[in-house]
């Protein structure tokens, strides 16, 4: 017997019947011959630590552009604070740990530089709306490896897919991601913007708070009591009424406060000039692009320079936005 085949013995054993063991599972696009020390999913969480996308994370914005401060968010670390908090959740119910944490830490290999907001600036040259969650899965599925993708497991690939918009996760471990990256994000956020001054505590609602827990670790750890003890029987994977309640109020009080219209936001539309700018270059100098980004055949090209844009870091886009359209200095010898 293998270690990976005992691993797997040991997932009968000790997980839920609910659960998605990787011995059961769908398989990958391309056949490819098992490892004898990992299971399926932990190789795709390999997979996608030692991917390109992962590593741009780390200067991606999550929702403050150019925050002057070492302890502000990045698209990498919301990662791995949802990693975090869903693999402590997919322990509790005897879930798969290792599909929850590759769902997570894949889950956001799509989103463009500047936050959101780069999706409604590439969705002006798309016919289709641009959307982070199926950028994620085209990252894994083809970007990487120069086209080759990544050849995740069904299971990874459907979690990342369905982790927000109208699609359901096939999978149990799936549905946790929806629910965790929501509560990383909406606490690690107002963490953030009382550290910038945008609001205070007492601006909060206060129920909330009172429900919920006064600091984010208290609120992170009442939510995701609260989501063990709502899915036990592991029908879905669920907050209570109360919670969800609760917890949409401090997201909404966000909208409301910080994601739209506070002074963190204020440099929105000159990152959206950025990216709108350097797509329109691309697609009048094609040869400025990668090769592997230059499209062949039938290909849209305005797809292929999406991809492209896309997958900069903020200080990589503005590098290339000042190498194309700001004057050079130069001195005469």
């Amino acid at each position: 017997m293998t270690i990976r085949e005992r691993i797997e013995e040991t997932e009968r054993q000790i997980l839920s019947e609910k659960a998605s063991l990787s011995s059961k599972t769908k398989g990958r696009e391309r056949p490819e011959k098992p490892c004898s020390i990992r299971t399926d999913y932990q190789r795709d969480r390999d997979r996608i630590i030692h991917s390109k996308a992962f590593r741009r994370l780390k200067h991606k914005t999550q929702v403050f552009l150019a925050p002057e401060g070492d302890h502000y968010r990045t698209r990498l670390t919301h990662t791995m604070e949802v990693a975090q908090i869903s693999r402590t959740v997919a322990r509790a119910l005897r879930l798969n740990e290792d599909l929850t944490e590759a769902i997570a830490l894949g889950h956001d290999l799509g989103h463009t530089p500047f936050g959101h907001i780069g999706e409604g600036a590439l969705s002006k040259f798309l016919t289709e709306t641009f959307e982070h969650n199926r950028q994620s899965l085209r990252v894994v599925d083809f970007l990487e490896y120069d086209g080759l993708g990544l050849n995740l497991t069904w299971e990874v690939r459907d979690g990342i897919l369905n982790h927000t918009g109208d699609g359901m996760p096939g999978t149990l471990e799936g549905q946790i991601i929806r629910i965790t990256d929501r509560i990383a994000y909406i606490n690690h956020d107002i963490d953030d913007a009382i550290r910038a001054e945008i609001i205070t505590f007492d601006m909060l609602p206060q129920e909330a708070v009172r429900v919920l827990g006064r600091y984010p670790s208290q609120r992170i750890d009442s939510l995701a009591h609260d989501l063990v003890k709502n899915s036990m029987e592991l029908e879905s994977v669920r907050l209570s009424e109360e919670a969800s309640f609760f917890m949409n109020q401090l997201r909404e009080f966000l909208f409301d406060n910080v994601y739209i219209g506070s002074i963190a936001k204020t440099e929105e539309d000159k990152a959206k000039r950025v990216l709108e700018g350097l797509v329109e270059h691309y697609l009048e100098h094609l040869e400025d692009l990668p090769k592997e980004f230059r499209p062949k055949g039938d290909e849209n090209p305005a797809i292929r320079v999406c991809d492209y844009v896309a997958g900069m870091t903020d200080r990589y886009a503005l590098m290339k936005y000042r190498e194309y359209f700001l004057p050079k200095s130069w001195v005469v010898e």
